[in-house]
């Protein structure tokens, strides 16, 4: 046999050398040990992060909002007007008193929707909410029992009126027909603050004829958990608040939005800046901006978010309700003239005046 030819089944075992043995010191070749060994504990220490305060900022004040008295809407001197877009612009929300809301109406409405979290829990599986499903039921976890909560998300949809009618058929109807009653209402209101609004801020508010997401009459309803206060962390509770916020903030964009909570012992305004906290009237609307009109005011009033804090007292009637309001695309496009495009023509007016005596002077002097 050829010697430089191997049969293909001839095995050939090639292993690696042992590795060379390394001789045992008691000195290290580097001098300065000590600060070398300093540096690697250092360097191996993981850093503790505290997620929540890197989502969110802290509480910056216990600053009340602005209380607005709905029945000067029209007669207030322009210095009181500016202090009003003063605070709502800084604040994103606004203290609404003398709204001209009965309160017999609210507490009806109420105490009708606290009933609609009494309905068995396997039937409320039918109407819960779902990426298919825009309105309806959804459970709030907490992380303990004082931190839960659950949602209705009421619209005018027919669709919901049967399916509702056919888990709750002796008191959806009634529900039904003074809910309707009260955001027409609700929605009078915020048009009237909108146009306020718009008559009063110098830069433009327009309407962008983007796709509406969600029906134009919404309104969240939500069963609060009562928070005892007892053993509870508030800073952990409000990074759990503001945390789901952020999450649900997103799925319904709205031009204002309007808070009913009675009986509420605070309120927590939530922006990119910070939050403040105040304690409302006993029958104020509470209102904060939305999505819609910072694009629309083109920044000037800054999205925020707001929600009713109940501590303590009877948890059975810790509900609040959150009428989302957006108007209809032709909103704006009315004859009434608003301050901006009143700075506008008096600037052209003056212009014009100075031009026609130019020129008076050219030809008659």
């Amino acid at each position: 046999m050829n010697p430089e030819v191997l049969p293909m089944n001839n095995a050939v075992d090639f292993r690696a050398p042992p590795p060379s043995p390394v001789a045992s010191s008691q000195r290290s070749s580097f001098n300065n040990e000590d600060v070398l060994i300093d540096f690697i504990q250092h360097s191996l220490k993981v850093p503790d992060l505290i997620l929540p305060d890197k989502v969110f900022p802290r509480q910056k004040s216990t600053r009340a909002a602005l209380k607005l008295d709905f029945q000067d809407l029209g007669s207030m001197g322009t210095e009181s007007v500016e202090d009003i877009l003063g605070s709502f612009a800084q604040l994103g929300c606004l203290e609404v008193i003398n709204h001209g809301i009965s309160r017999d109406l609210i507490e009806l409405v109420m105490n009708l929707g606290d009933g609609l979290f009494g309905i068995p829990p396997e039937k409320k599986r039918a109407v819960e909410r779902s990426p298919e499903r825009a309105c309806g039921f959804e459970e709030i976890d907490g992380e303990d029992e004082n931190r839960g909560g659950e949602e209705f998300l009421w619209c005018g949809e027919e669709t919901l009126s049967l399916e509702m009618e056919g888990i709750w058929p002796n008191g959806y109807s009634n529900f039904r027909k003074r809910m309707e009653i009260l955001s027409g209402e609700i929605e009078e209101v915020a048009a009237k603050i909108l146009r306020f609004l718009q008559h009063n801020t110098l830069k433009n508010i327009c309407h962008k004829n983007e796709q509406e997401t969600i029906p134009r009459k919404g309104c969240y309803i939500h069963k609060h958990s009562r928070k005892t206060g007892l053993g509870d962390d508030p800073e952990k509770s409000l990074s759990y608040d503001v945390i789901r916020m952020l999450i649900k903030g997103s799925e319904s964009p709205h031009a204002l939005c309007l808070h009913l909570c009675n009986g509420s012992t605070d309120f927590h305004v939530y922006s990119k800046k910070g939050w403040v906290s105040f304690c409302p009237n006993q029958d104020s609307l509470v209102i904060t901006i939305g999505d819609k009109l910072q694009a629309w005011s083109e920044g000037q009033y800054k999205h925020v978010i707001g929600r009713p804090v109940f501590k303590g007292g009877d948890q059975e009637k810790c509900v609040s309700m959150s009428f989302l309001y957006s108007p209809s695309p032709n909103f704006f496009q009315d004859d009434t003239i608003s301050l901006a495009q009143q700075a506008i023509f008096a600037l052209l007016f003056t212009l014009a005046c100075q031009f026609l005596v130019f020129l008076y002077n050219i030809l008659f002097k």
